[in-house]
């Protein structure tokens, strides 16, 4: 499973990239703008510091401007990706831009048929917002798995990128059913590394140490 992380805080990207296993970015405007940052200045730093795809998203909600708005953000570089809301319009750009070898993130997927018309437009990812579905009094869980079975039915390439992950039980659900991507918090990344029986065995290993009046 690949792991990005959902923000637009330059120190936490670099943190969560010093490790190794950062994969990408995916960014909003509700992120740029809590940010507090030019938009398209945010975008390049990112792409600077990861390798992966950094999702960018469109702002218009037709076609034409969706299409003027991601000739400008491709441009920025080579790892951008464009993220476009699952609507008619969307679909269309999307469909549009995959043909001409650009990334393309279909985000606020809520339901599988949604998720297959995505497919059918040629979507690099498709993001089903797990948190929020169950927020609204569905199973986020049950969303990924359809759409797994539907993707594995017609060996469908695009990844599912698990979205709207809110704890580590959402993480290992969605690995277990075969998300391709998760993107979450960077509090949510950082806590999967914690256990408290890791904790405790770590200190007991130094305490030990310390008798012993070694150095390496």
């Amino acid at each position: 499973m690949k792991f990005f992380v959902d923000t637009a805080e330059i120190a936490d990207i670099k943190e969560l990239a010093d490790t190794g296993l950062l994969d990408g970015v995916t960014t909003n405007p509700s992120l740029i703008a809590k940010s507090g940052r030019d938009f398209m200045e945010v975008t390049r730093e990112i792409c600077g510091i990861v390798d992966g795809p950094v999702s960018a998203e469109v702002v218009a909600l037709d076609h034409a401007g969706m299409m003027r708005e991601a000739e400008i953000l491709r441009k920025i570089a080579d790892n951008v990706c464009i993220k476009v809301p699952l609507t008619i319009d969307g679909l269309k750009t999307c469909k549009a831009l995959t043909g001409e070898g650009t990334m393309v993130n279909v985000t606020l997927c809520f339901s599988a048929n949604q998720a297959l018309l995505a497919a059918k437009a040629g979507a690099t990812f498709i993001s089903p917002f797990v948190g929020r579905h169950d927020d609204n009094g569905f199973d986020g869980l049950d969303l990924i798995r359809d759409i797994r079975l539907i993707y594995d039915n017609y060996a469908y390439e695009t990844q599912i990128l698990a979205a709207s992950i809110r704890h580590g039980v959402h993480v290992l659900e969605c690995a277990r059913i075969g998300a391709d991507v998760m993107t979450a918090p960077p509090a949510v990344i950082k806590g999967l590394f914690k256990h408290v029986l890791t904790d405790k065995g770590i200190e007991g290993f130094m305490a030990d140490w310390a008798k012993t009046g070694q150095t390496i």
